[in-house]
Formats: C-alpha cells, structure tokens, sequence
C-alpha cells in the first residue's frame, strides 16, 4: 500500500509544531519522532485554523 501525500504544507506543519511546543524534537528527529498525541492535536489545530478562516469568508 502507498503512503498518502500530506495535506498540509510543510511550512504549515513547522508553524503548528512551534505553536504547539515541539518544534524542536522536529528539527532533531525528524516527523517521525513526535508523540502521536503531538500529532493529533497539531491535525486538530489545524482544522480549528480552517474552521476559522472559513468562517471570516461567509462573512
């Protein structure tokens, strides 16, 4: 089975691991080396991140 191509950017994922806090084990280990927990919550910011901005254009 192939492997998904990511949805997110790379860039978006970076600013996500630094708001987040573990930006760090990132740039020593790679995506690989975050908590599935680090993870989740980063996919769930941003689909908090998207939910907002969809918002502020049916406004």
């Amino acid at each position: 089975m192939s492997r998904r191509r990511g949805v997110m950017s790379d860039r978006l994922k970076e600013e996500l691991a630094k708001e987040l806090g573990f930006y760090d084990i990132v740039q020593k280990e790679g995506w690989g080396g975050i908590r599935s927990r680090d993870a989740g919550n980063m996919v769930k910011r941003a689909v908090e991140i998207a939910e907002q901005q969809l918002i502020k254009k049916q406004k």
